[in-house]
């Protein structure tokens, strides 16, 4: 019966072991895809890889520029037809950018239903804490379908305010080339298919028109757009809540993402010990004295 029992535990140990292997080699390739594949140029037509030869996404991609400043002179067109300037978009509050363009057969329309999903998770609004700018890099893109897309995002949206703060523009190629050449935003024009092959991402700058964060893919994470935000504020957006939850979170640019700081978490932890250590002590010294004191005779 022992020997059943001990060939039980050893087996069970074993599967527990294994388990714990297949879980770690999953996390794992799970990682490194994500690391290999951030900022994975697509065509905006076809996403799957079979699609692309090799010479087709040469070039294209995200090349993060980080604390470089976006070139807030440039002359772009709103959803109105009138010209603006892109400064007059920052200057008070953090802005997400995004770059797309209003006729893209699939990818973009993921970016932007990724981006609001997000935006739809945060609690932060558009147009008070911070700014949405989304740029089409097609020069042939009109106001008109900038105004069907606001609107449409604007409404999905459903929030006081996002109509002020969300902004679609267009632009002339020199404006579109020196925005993305600032960015560091790399397409290319594909004649046989008549779209643009190009990456997914979104960025975040700070008022001041400084590249703060880069986040890739399609989905975007509410928590890392209001992190991204707050770092981008220099935190002076978010409750004090918040505050604590950006300390205990990094930003690695490699994924476009916020991991766990595990060396500041250590530090709480660490401290908040210390702490409870000298209260220890404290406590106990009084207590001492006070059973001191009450045994010295009258």
């Amino acid at each position: 019966m022992n020997r059943d029992c001990k060939t039980n535990r050893t087996v069970l140990g074993r599967a527990q072991i294994a388990s714990a292997i297949r879980t770690g080699c999953t996390a794992l390739i799970s990682w490194l895809f994500l690391l290999g594949g951030t900022a994975l140029p697509v065509a905006a037509q076809d996403m799957t890889s079979s699609s692309l030869a090799p010479e087709d996404i040469e070039g294209v991609g995200i090349e993060q520029k980080l604390d470089e400043n976006i070139p807030l002179d440039l002359v772009f067109v709103d959803e109105q037809g009138r010209d603006v300037v892109l400064g007059e978009f920052f200057g008070k509050k953090p802005v997400v950018l995004s770059l797309v363009y209003y006729e893209c057969p699939m990818l973009c329309t993921l970016i932007l239903n990724g981006l609001l999903t997000g935006l739809d998770e945060l609690d932060f609004d558009i147009g008070e804490e911070f700014e949405v700018v989304t740029v089409s890099f097609n020069p042939n893109d009109t106001p008109k379908l900038a105004t069907a897309k606001k609107r449409t995002y604007v409404e999905r949206y459903g929030r006081a305010g996002a109509a002020d703060g969300w902004h679609f523009l267009t632009g002339s190629e020199e404006s579109i080339k020196q925005l993305t050449d600032a960015v560091g935003f790399k397409y290319k024009y594909d004649a046989e298919r008549k779209e643009y092959i190009h990456a997914s991402g979104i960025m975040v700058a700070t008022p001041a028109g400084k590249l703060s964060r880069y986040f890739y893919g399609i989905d975007y994470a509410a928590r890392d757009i209001k992190l991204g935000l707050m770092d981008a504020s220099e935190e002076k957006i978010g409750s004090i809540a918040d505050q604590i939850l950006l300390f205990c979170y990094h930003y690695d640019p490699t994924t476009g993402k916020y991991g766990v700081a595990i060396m500041n978490i250590m530090r709480v932890i660490g401290g908040l010990t210390v702490l409870g250590i000298v209260v220890f002590i404290v406590s106990s010294l009084r207590r001492e004295k006070q059973v001191a004191s009450q045994a010295k005779p009258v």
